[in-house]
């Protein structure tokens, strides 16, 4: 499966999940778009020994807030004069509250308002900037990120599960506004991935996951990315809707 002439955008791509995507899609052959705070991660793995010559020419690395309306304008003004019209695009970008996590009764309202705004309000931004446009060409790929916190309902996690639920059901619904279009939409669900941001987790939180989780380790982020790319694929044309959990089993559907 190849993405040759294919342009994907893939938000909060500069390091862990997003930048194992952006590396599935450049060795793929697409031209690739990220935006995000930090892409000094990113820049230095294109960089690295053993990357293929010409990837990073292939990349298009914008910094940047993704909570930032006018900032996500100008990104996609900026992609779509570089490369042309987004093909695809990995709404990747998103975080649980972090440091300031809490139990519920101990949480905080500008808290909530953080993880609700980075983790559902951005993926429903830059679908709105690239939908149009992919539903006028007939064809589209809008893969977003959930949690399968959003279906265990870690404790401590009452935000940030509220948030990525909110991500399934935004897909369920654009998936059948564009499925006659061409358009397909889908959500991943990781569980426990060994990114930096994961290893901020509260401690507690993250070793019950881990020991919830049945295939008994933390996968990677070329885990996730490998499956974002097959969604993001021809071969997966008559899957649009669905949400795919990629945590070892520690939730079936």
């Amino acid at each position: 499966m190849t993405f040759d002439r294919r342009v994907a955008v893939v938000t909060g791509g500069g390091q862990g999940i997003g930048a194992a995507a952006v590396m599935e899609f450049l060795g793929r052959g697409a031209r690739v778009a990220v935006l995000d705070l930090d892409c000094a991660p990113l820049d230095a793995q294109l960089a690295g020994d053993g990357v293929a010559p010409g990837l990073a020419s292939r990349c298009l690395r914008v910094s940047g807030d993704c909570t930032d309306a006018a900032v996500v304008s100008a990104f996609f003004d900026r992609v779509e004069s570089a490369f042309g019209p987004v093909d695809i695009l990995f709404n990747n970008v998103g975080q649980s509250a972090r440091e300031r996590g809490a139990l519920f009764v101990e949480s905080r309202e500008e808290v909530w308002r953080f993880v609700l705004e980075v983790s559902l309000l951005t993926a429903m931004r830059a679908s709105r900037r690239v939908a149009p446009g992919m539903k006028a060409r007939g064809f589209g790929r809008i893969v977003n990120m959930s949690t399968d916190a959003a279906f265990v309902g870690d404790v401590g996690l009452a935000d940030y599960a509220a948030a990525k639920m909110g991500v399934v059901g935004f897909t369920r619904s654009l998936a059948r506004e564009l499925a006659p279009h061409g358009v397909t939409v889908n959500a991943v669900c990781p569980g426990a991935i060994r990114t930096r941001a994961h290893d901020q987790l509260n401690p507690e939180v993250l070793a019950r996951i881990v020991a919830d989780t049945p295939a008994g380790f933390i996968g990677a982020p070329r885990d996730v990315a490998a499956a974002v790319a097959f969604l993001a694929g021809d071969d997966a044309r008559f899957i649009t809707g669905q949400t795919l959990l990629i945590d070892g089993g520690r939730w079936m559907l």
